[in-house]
């Protein structure tokens, strides 16, 4: 074997020994580890050595031009998790990389059956459908496009009409349940039939949250400018404001009882006539305590996270801090600034400093 070929396997084993580090054999199937995944690592992978069950993967080698779609929904779902629970006790904290021992992304919270798997489970399927929508909308696929549903229609006597592209919302939720819902049939033990349930729903919550705020968009035509006819269409919203309405979900979550018989309802029985709504998030177990170090959950405690003395909102030394007090250090930020072009050829700047109070938990 010649010395270029001993270079390219050389290299070849390099990059499969990276690539099973980040996607362990035994991730049983948690597809989420996608969102972290360097750029083009999946695709280079294939279906078949990818951290999906055999469902997924079946349905990743029929469709493979939705690869990367799939990992960008995964991004945007752990993307928008971190940046609505910043400044919160538990702040959606992920692997850097696969662990040795293969465990979820999110760690205990993906299993625990509490508010936070909730909100997990229903940003990341709806972050599924968004991305799939919107490579359809794009024109990425060649089984699914803009909405055909909504052209050649509209009102002639309010002088608008369905024009443009409309967002497919509704083949990005077929494929978001197709891709992520498990049948109950096939689990055993009461308490995973009860998860299992639970996280379908909060599944489905958040793809019905990508639906409700679908918007309507116009671009007007006339003469000058004027707006005699509209064209209008279907659009998503960003994924920032779906993310702050399931947040809104997450903050009023259901607790719901751990006993199922032919469907979930409320834990309370006072409250069981009231009905579960499909965008609810659903909840069976309270929230453990993430004020402290809990090692054996892998929960890390606020201990050191920086909080703001002034606020009395969630990201405040007092709520952050769970009453412990905080320690505060003075930062010396240094700076170019005041910079000025100088004929000819060069910019001067003066060196400027500041120093800022940094508060940290206890």
């Amino acid at each position: 074997m010649d010395r270029a070929a001993l270079l390219g396997l050389s290299r070849l084993c390099a990059l499969w020994a990276a690539l099973l580090a980040l996607f362990p054999c035994g991730s049983q199937g948690n597809w989420m580890w996608l969102g972290i995944a360097s750029f083009g690592v999946p695709e280079k992978l294939g279906c078949a050595n990818l951290p999906l069950n055999s469902r997924q993967k079946e349905l990743c080698k029929r469709k493979p031009y939705l690869l990367p779609s799939i990992c960008e929904g995964a991004r945007l779902g752990i993307q928008e998790c971190r940046s609505q629970f910043r400044y919160e006790r538990w702040n959606c904290l992920v692997a850097a990389a696969a662990p040795p021992d293969a465990s979820p992304l999110f760690g205990y919270e993906l299993s625990s059956g509490t508010k936070e798997t909730a909100f997990i489970y229903a940003v990341m399927a709806a972050g599924l459908v968004h991305s799939v929508t919107r490579s359809c909308s794009a024109g990425n696929m060649t089984e699914c496009s803009c909405d055909t549903t909504l052209q050649n229609d509209g009102s002639a006597s309010e002088g608008w009409h369905w024009g443009g592209c409309s967002d497919d919302v509704q083949y990005g939720m077929w494929f978001s349940r197709k891709f992520l819902d498990f049948p109950i049939r096939n689990t055993t033990g009461k308490e995973s039939k009860v998860l299992l349930a639970m996280n379908l729903h909060n599944n489905e919550a958040g793809r019905q949250a990508v639906a409700k705020l679908m918007s309507l968009e116009c671009r007007c035509h006339g003469v000058s400018g004027s707006c005699a006819v509209k064209t209008c269409w279907k659009t998503m919203s960003s994924f920032e404001k779906i993310g702050r309405l399931l947040k809104d979900k997450y903050e009023n979550s259901v607790q719901i009882s751990d006993k199922i018989k032919r469907k979930m309802h409320r834990r309370e029985k006072d409250q069981r006539k009231i009905p579960i709504h499909k965008d609810d998030l659903l909840y069976v177990n309270k929230s453990p305590n993430y004020c402290v170090e809990d090692k054996k959950l892998g929960i890390p405690g606020t201990q050191g996270r920086e909080c703001n003395r002034t606020s009395e909102g969630a990201d405040g030394c007092n709520l952050l801090c769970c009453g412990r007090g905080y320690n505060t250090h003075v930062v010396r930020h240094v700076e170019r600034c005041e910079c000025k072009f100088i004929w000819c050829c060069y910019v001067r700047c003066r060196r400027c400093e500041s120093m800022t109070d940094v508060h940290t938990c206890k």
